[in-house]
């Protein structure tokens, strides 16, 4: 993480560089009379991003008190994959609720009775996968 932190800081002092660099080419050739603005602010905005993801990580990896997995020469594939969670292998709900999902914004795009029949079925494959433990062929 330490070298994610130096990279963000690198951006950041290498985008406000160039958003003066910028400023300045642009007064020049406009003969000194306006910058152009928005390329320059974006320039700078960027530089102010890079920054405020560089200062989270640096104070993240302070407070951890320690070196990630993936700094270590010495470490493992397996130091650094945690458990993420449980999936459902062979269920056919996540498949209902993108569908549904897609009704209801299809809905939102043509008409808004779509809508009311994709917010059903998105409400009905919501239940069907939480309780998809519970009953049937692999209930605990």
């Amino acid at each position: 993480m330490k070298t994610n932190v130096n990279l963000f800081w690198v951006l950041t002092v290498g985008f406000f560089v160039i958003g003066s660099v910028y400023a300045i080419w642009t007064l020049f050739e406009s003969g000194w009379t306006e910058p152009e603005w928005v390329g320059t602010l974006g320039i700078i905005l960027s530089g102010v991003l890079f920054a405020f993801i560089a200062f989270y990580l640096s104070r993240v990896f302070s407070a951890q008190g320690g070196e990630l997995p993936e700094d270590r020469l010495d470490a493992n594939i397996d130091d650094g994959d945690p458990e993420i969670g449980h999936f459902s292998p062979w269920s056919w709900w996540p498949i209902m609720l993108g569908a549904s999902c897609a009704v209801t914004v299809l809905g939102l795009a043509i008409g808004p009775w779509i809508s009311f029949i994709g917010v059903a079925i998105l409400l009905v494959s919501i239940v069907g996968w939480v309780y998809e433990y519970y009953r049937g062929y692999f209930a605990r």
